[in-house]
């Protein structure tokens, strides 16, 4: 079965700015506290291989919640940030946006072994394809869609992915990012192999 992509220990990011679409939809109680980590959790080791062998900085992307296409202060991922800095022990640098002139000259412009969170992708309708405005889907013109992928290409020059939940959507950050190279992460490469060996093995009752 055709199961098998192109990892991120197939590469070399030595010196290079990498893009990683993570997943971190975590839940969180009505105070916005991140009650469970699993998520963040899963990503390290993707990160961490790319600290470890030299890549310049890393720009982290994820959505959080179902926004619609709009700013929804209790679905941003700055809460998701402090965590992270919590957990790896480094500084993490959040960005209050994820596209536009500001956003790309910050990932540009970038310290060597920076790390950096963008907001919410779902708080721009060109993320999905559409809004939800006064109860109303709200269809992404094909122009604005173009120049969002565009800006989020222009964030790295390695586009890695490591959004296993999110892989079955066709979305801007799974599928837009127009950079050479392209690989899984370790998170996308151990749920691959699991569906590679299922279906190897597959035992028949008949």
């Amino acid at each position: 079965m055709g199961f098998t992509k192109k990892s991120l220990d197939q590469i070399d990011v030595k010196g290079k700015k990498v893009l990683m679409r993570v997943d971190f939809n975590v839940p969180q109680d009505k105070q916005g506290k991140i009650t469970n980590t699993k998520r963040i959790d899963s990503t390290i080791p993707s990160i961490n291989y790319c600290l470890e062998h030299g890549a310049h900085s890393i720009v982290l992307m994820s959505h959080l919640g179902r926004p619609d296409g709009q700013v929804v202060p209790a679905l941003t991922l700055k809460p998701v940030a402090e965590k992270l800095e919590e957990i790896m022990k480094r500084k993490i640098t959040f960005l209050n946006d994820c596209v536009g002139e500001e956003v790309i000259n910050a990932c540009k412009n970038a310290p060597e072994g920076a790390i950096i969170l963008l907001e919410n992708l779902r708080f721009h309708p060109e993320e999905e394809g559409a809004a939800i405005i006064d109860g109303k889907k709200v269809k992404a013109s094909a122009e604005n869609v173009k120049k969002f992928r565009e800006d989020l290409t222009q964030l790295g020059e390695i586009y890695v992915n490591d959004a296993f939940g999110t892989v079955h959507r066709a979305h801007s950050s799974m599928v837009g990012v127009d950079l050479p190279i392209k690989v899984s992460g370790f998170l996308v490469k151990k749920e691959l192999g699991y569906f590679a060996q299922a279906f190897d093995h597959i035992n028949r009752p008949y």
